[in-house]
C-alpha cells in the first residue's frame, strides 16, 4: 500500500536589510553642505570642514628653510572633533568627494583633507562648481577629477612667502618698536600707499581759479552756460582781475550770437558684470558696505538661501574672480528675459565683452545671478536687508551688461560777443537702453532751447565764483582696492583680509569712510621703507604675483620662486637687525591726575590706539579710554556728559561718560534738549531731506538750524 507523502511546510526566509553605503561629500561651510545635500539626495552625506583644518603653527615659523622650504603643517587647534568625525564617516563611506571652493585656497583645503583622511590625491575625488544650483552640482559629480597640485603649490607658495615675510619682520618690529605688530607683503604696500597719499595732501599747495557761470534767454526759455575763452581759445581765469577784464569786455545790453552749434548722438555703454574687486568697490560706494561685509554677504548668497518651496539655492556664482566672462547659457537666458520683460530692442545681439586684465587668472566667470529669472522683487521676502541690497546690485549689473547701450542726444552751442565765448551744453535721453535696469550716476536731462548757428540770445545774469584746486583725495576702501588691482598687487581673495589687517593692527583708521594713517602706522612704514625696499616696490610685488600665477599654470616650480625671493630678503633682515635703532614712543601728559592713586595720568599708544594710563604703572593699573565729549548732559542721569564711543563693529554711538553707573546709549547724537510734545530727548537724524532734529519717540521733527 503506497504511503502518502505530506507536502513540506514552507519556511519563510528572513529578510536581511543590508545598509547601503553612502558617498561622503566634504565642503567648507554648514550652509553650503545643507544646500548641496538637498540636490544630491539620500545616497550622499554632506559634511562641513568649517574652513581650513591644517595650517602652519602659530608659535613658530614652521618652514624648514634649509630643506627646500619644507612646510610643517599641523591640525588647527579646536578642529580635533571635526577631524575625528570626518575620519569616522570617511571609513564608512562608499566614496569620498572633496567639494571645497573652486580656487587655489579651496584646492589646498581639499589636499589637506586628502592627507588627513588617507586619500590618494591622484584619485578622482575632487568636485568643483562655479554656482550652487541643482544642475551645476549634479553635472560636477558626473565629472570628478584628481586634485590639481599646481593650484595647491601656488597656494602653498603664497602661504610660505607670507609666513617668511611676516615671521621675519614682525619679531624685528617687536624688538625695535613694540609687541603685537606685524608686517606682510600686500599689507605693507597698502599701508605705504595710504601714507604716501597723506604726505601728498600735506605737501599740497592750492591754486586759485575762477569760473563765470551765466544765465541766457532765448525767447521765454532760460538756460545755463559757462565762460569758455577769449578769441575762440580756452582761457583760464587765475584771479578776480582776469574775471573783471572779461566782464568789462562784455556788453550786457548787446545780444550774443550762436557761432558754433554741434549736435551729436552719443552711445553710453553698460558696465561689465562684476569681478570681485569691482563688486567690492561698487558696494562700498553705492551701499556703504565695508569690504569684509561685502564678501561675507556674497558668500551667503553663493552658498545658498532658502527660497520657500524651492528650498535652499545658491543665488550668485562664485564671488572670487577677476574675469568678466559670461557662460553661453547665461547669455541666452538673459537675452530671453530682457526681450520678454523690456522688449527685443533692449537685448544686445552682441553684448559688450571686456578685455581681460594682463594679470587676470580668468579661472571663473564674472559674478552673476545663478538664474536671471530670480528677480530681486521675487526674492525680497526671503533675503535679509543686506542680502537684498547686494543681490539687487549683482542682478541689475549683470542684466544691464547684456542690454543695448543708452542713446543720448547732445548739443553744444558757443555763444560769442566781443571776442568772449560762453559755452552751453545740453543733453536729452533718446533711448534708455541698459539704464532701464542699472545706472551708476544720477543723470538728468539738461534741455536747451532750439538753437541754430546765427541765432541771437540775451545775457540775463553772470555769476563769477572763486575756487581753489583740491589735494588728492584720501583713499577709501573702494579706491585703495582699485589702486592695488591696477598695480597688480594682491588677488581677489586677498583684498578684504589685507584691509582688515591694517585696521586691526591700528596702522590706519577710517574717518568719514577714508583711510588716515596712525602714528604707529607711520613708524612701521618708515622702518620697512628703510630696510625692505623690495617689499614696498609695487613692480617687484606684482612680478611676484605673476610668478605665483605661473606656478598655478605649471610653468614654475614653487621652491625655485620662494628661493629667488628669500635669499636676498634674509640678508636684508640680518642687516636691519644691526642697522635699526629702538624706537621709543614717548608718552604725553594727559593733564589730569589718576582718580585711584593721585599720580599724573599719561596718554599712551597701545595696540588699538591711544588711551589714558597711570604714570605709576605697573604699581597702579588704572586705564581709561580717550573719548570725545559733545557738550551735552546725559538725558538719563543728568550728571554725566555724553561722549562718542565705538561698537565692536566700529560703529559710532553715544553714551554717558559715567558708564557703568549710567547705561544710557543712543545710535543718534543727542541734541541737548527735549521734545516739546513728549519730553523725550531729541537727536540729530540724517534723511533724504537732509539733517534734521527729530524725536525718536514720536513724529516731532524740525529743520536743522545752521
Amino acid at each position: 500500500m503506497p504511503t502518502s507523502t505530506q507536502p513540506k511546510a514552507k519556511t519563510k526566509k528572513k529578510k536581511t536589510t543590508r545598509k547601503v553605503k553612502k558617498n561622503l561629500v566634504i565642503v567648507e561651510s554648514p550652509s553650503k553642505a545643507k544646500t548641496i545635500e538637498k540636490y544630491l539626495g539620500s545616497r550622499y552625506k554632506v559634511m562641513a570642514s568649517l574652513g581650513h583644518i591644517r595650517d602652519l603653527p602659530k608659535s613658530k615659523m614652521g618652514i624648514d628653510v634649509e630643506n627646500d622650504y619644507e612646510p610643517h603643517y599641523i591640525s588647527i587647534r579646536g578642529k580635533g572633533d571635526v577631524i575625528k568625525e570626518l575620519r569616522k564617516e570617511a571609513k564608512k563611506a562608499k566614496h569620498v568627494y572633496l567639494a571645497a571652493d573652486p580656487d587655489r585656497e579651496g584646492e589646498a583645503i581639499a589636499w589637506h583633507l586628502s592627507y588627513l583622511l588617507g586619500l590618494d590625491p591622484q584619485d578622482k575625488n575632487r568636485v568643483v562648481f562655479n554656482e550652487i544650483t541643482k544642475e551645476a552640482v549634479k553635472n560636477a559629480f558626473k565629472n570628478p577629477r584628481s586634485i590639481d597640485m599646481d593650484l595647491v603649490d601656488a597656494q602653498q607658495a603664497r602661504r610660505i612667502l607670507d609666513r617668511l615675510v611676516g615671521y621675519s619682520i614682525s619679531p624685528l618690529l617687536w624688538s625695535k618698536v613694540k609687541k603685537g605688530l606685524s608686517a606682510g607683503r600686500v599689507q605693507s604696500i597698502a599701508l605705504n600707499l595710504i601714507i604716501s597719499r597723506e604726505n601728498e595732501i600735506k605737501a599740497f599747495e592750492p591754486e586759485e581759479y575762477w569760473n563765470i557761470d551765466a544765465k541766457f534767454k532765448k525767447g521765454r526759455s532760460k538756460f545755463d552756460a559757462a565762460f569758455y575763452g577769449l578769441a575762440g581759445k580756452k582761457t583760464a581765469l587765475p584771479n578776480n582781475d582776469a574775471v573783471q577784464e572779461v566782464l568789462k569786455q562784455i556788453d550786457k545790453q548787446a545780444p550774443f550770437t550762436a557761432k558754433k552749434v554741434v549736435k551729436k548722438e552719443r552711445k553710453r555703454f553698460p558696465a561689465l558684470p562684476f569681478t570681485t574687486s569691482t563688486m567690492q568697490q561698487t558696494a562700498n560706494n553705492a551701499l556703504k558696505f565695508r569690504t569684509q561685509k561685502t564678501m561675507m554677504v556674497a558668500q551667503q548668497l553663493y552658498e545658498g538661501i532658502n527660497i520657500g518651496r524651492g528650498g535652499a539655492v545658491g543665488l550668485i556664482t562664485y564671488m572670487r574672480t577677476d574675469s568678466t566672462r559670461i557662460s553661453t547659457i547665461a547669455k541666452h537666458e538673459a537675452a530671453s528675459f530682457i526681450s520678454e520683460t523690456y522688449g527685443a530692442e533692449y537685448a544686445a545681439t552682441k553684448p559688450r565683452a571686456g578685455k581681460l586684465a594682463e594679470n587676470a587668472q580668468d579661472a571663473h566667470e564674472a559674478i552673476r545671478p545663478s538664474s536671471v529669472n530670480r528677480t530681486p522683487a521675487s526674492l525680497e521676502k526671503y533675503l535679509s536687508k543686506d542680502q537684498m541690497k547686494l543681490y539687487s546690485l549683482v542682478w541689475s549689473r549683470f542684466v544691464a551688461s547684456q542690454m543695448t547701450p543708452a542713446i543720448v542726444d547732445t548739443v553744444r552751442a558757443d555763444l560769442v560777443q566781443n571776442g568772449a565765448t560762453f559755452r552751453a551744453n545740453g543733453s536729452k535721453m533718446k533711448f534708455p537702453g541698459y539704464t532701464k535696469v542699472y545706472t551708476d550716476s544720477k543723470r538728468k536731462d539738461n534741455l536747451l532751447p532750439e538753437i541754430a548757428e546765427g541765432d541771437e540770445v540775451t545775457l540775463a545774469a553772470t555769476d563769477p565764483s572763486q575756487h581753489f584746486t583740491l589735494p588728492p583725495a584720501r583713499y577709501t576702501e573702494a579706491t585703495l582696492i582699485k589702486t592695488l588691482e591696477e598695480n597688480g598687487v594682491g588677488r581677489p581673495s586677498t583684498y578684504a583680509p589685507t584691509l582688515n589687517t591694517i585696521q586691526k593692527r591700528y596702522y590706519v583708521k577710517l574717518s568719514a569712510r577714508k583711510f588716515l594713517p596712525t602714528e604707529l602706522g607711520e613708524i612701521v612704514n618708515s622702518m620697512i621703507t628703510q630696510c625692505f625696499p623690495d617689499i614696498l616696490d609695487v613692480t617687484f610685488t606684482a612680478n611676484l604675483e605673476d610668478e605665483l600665477d605661473a606656478i598655478e599654470e605649471g610653468k614654475q616650480q614653487w621652491v625655485q620662486v620662494i628661493d629667488q625671493f628669500y635669499r636676498p630678503f634674509a640678508k636684508e633682515v640680518e642687516s636691519a637687525e644691526q642697522k635699526l635703532e629702538k624706537v621709543k614712543i614717548k608718552d604725553e601728559p594727559a593733564g589730569f591726575n589718576c582718580e585711584v592713586c593721585g599720580a599724573p595720568m599719561l596718554i599712551k599708544l597701545g595696540r588699538y590706539g591711544k588711551f589714558y594710563a597711570c604714570s605709576r604703572f605697573p604699581d597702579c593699573r588704572n586705564t581709561k579710554a580717550i573719548v570725545k565729549k559733545i557738550g551735552v548732559t546725559c538725558p538719563q542721569c543728568q550728571k554725566g556728559e555724553i561722549v562718542e564711543r565705538k561698537s565692536k563693529k566700529n560703529r559710532l554711538f553715544y553714551g554717558c561718560d559715567r558708564y557703568p553707573d549710567c547705561d544710557f546709549i543712543s545710535w543718534d547724537q543727542p541734541v541737548g534738549r527735549n521734545c516739546p510734545k513728549c519730553d523725550h530727548f531729541l537727536v540729530y537724524k540724517k534723511s533724504k531731506k537732509g539733517a534734521q532734529v527729530k524725536c525718536p519717540n514720536g513724529d516731532y521733527e524740525e529743520a536743522l538750524q545752521k
